[in-house]
């Protein structure tokens, strides 16, 4: 049996794979990522027909559908997360919010319920957002009669189907302890599900950051981590300014472990391990 024939990438048709990705969804590819190109496009273009990446690349510039380029997207993004993730984050959340659920002048809903509005951009498959509910609601059960919503994000549609549907593997309990795996239901011995009390706190949604943000703010706290060190220093910045935009005066951003920004600059003062609360107008200082 004739083994598969390789598709060879050209420097220039790496070149052409990192300008679109860029343009179309901000993730800036360095050289290094020149497997990851082949390894991931090479199905695409074989189920093309094509016998090039250049020829599949013209398709994406010239012929293709928005759902074309949607599945380039998803083939070049990268996943990885996991529940209780950067658990300090969790920890400074908890304490966040109960300052909010002890002060008398927490905004409400046309209801009359108290209001709390957090924002997973970047969701991957869903354990963030996922753990943002078990954490709070393990910690304060009141906020069950609270207008308590998560909006929950991401470029890549793949991702968001599989958070939406919130059922994991078994393996990803590893690393948790009993009592947050114990949360959890067991639809198999294989897998796990998260429970309803949770996914219903839950909206998930295709977002591109490099598009209109369709988001009803402003929000308490929104959590984009590990998903800036794809975008270049320009692209990280205008996106810290919009989430700036968005949230509520002393509200809070949480970022991945290896990003930062020039806080103030931004609206925003640091105030832990990649945390940092959004200044009020009048105290933020232009700097250049």
């Amino acid at each position: 049996m004739m083994a598969e024939q390789e598709i060879k990438l050209s420097d220039k048709e790496f070149d052409d794979v990192r300008a679109l990705i860029y343009k179309i969804a901000g993730i800036s590819l360095g050289d290094a990522k020149r497997v990851l190109v082949v390894s991931r496009l090479t199905k695409l273009v074989k189920a093309r027909g094509m016998s090039s990446f250049g020829a599949y690349i013209d398709f994406l510039e010239r012929k293709s559908t928005r759902e074309d380029k949607q599945v380039f997207v998803n083939a070049l993004t990268t996943n990885l997360t996991r529940f209780y993730r950067e658990d300090h984050h969790f920890d400074h959340l908890i304490d966040y919010v109960g300052k909010l659920i002890a002060r008398p002048n927490q905004p409400k809903s046309a209801n009359g319920k108290p209001k709390l509005r957090i924002w997973s951009a970047g969701c991957s498959t869903g354990q963030e957002p996922y753990t943002i509910a078990m954490a709070l609601l393990g910690k304060y059960p009141q906020l069950k009669n609270w207008d308590f919503r998560i909006l929950g994000t991401d470029v890549d549609t793949d991702v968001v189907a599989t958070s939406a549907r919130g059922e994991y593997a078994a393996g990803d309990l590893d690393g948790l302890s009993k009592t947050q795996a114990a949360v959890f239901e067991r639809p198999t011995s294989d897998t796990i599900r998260v429970p309803a009390v949770y996914r219903n706190l839950m909206t998930f949604k295709p977002l591109n950051l490099m598009e209109n943000w369709p988001v009803k703010g402003p929000f308490d706290a929104i959590f984009c981590r590990n998903v800036t060190i794809y975008f270049d220093k320009e692209t990280q910045t205008r996106v810290f300014e919009r989430f700036s935009q968005l949230l509520n005066q002393g509200a809070y951003l949480y970022i991945g472990h290896s990003e930062n920004m020039r806080a103030e600059a931004l609206g925003y003062v640091l105030e832990g391990k990649t945390i940092y609360r959004r200044l009020a107008q009048e105290n933020r200082e232009n700097v250049a």
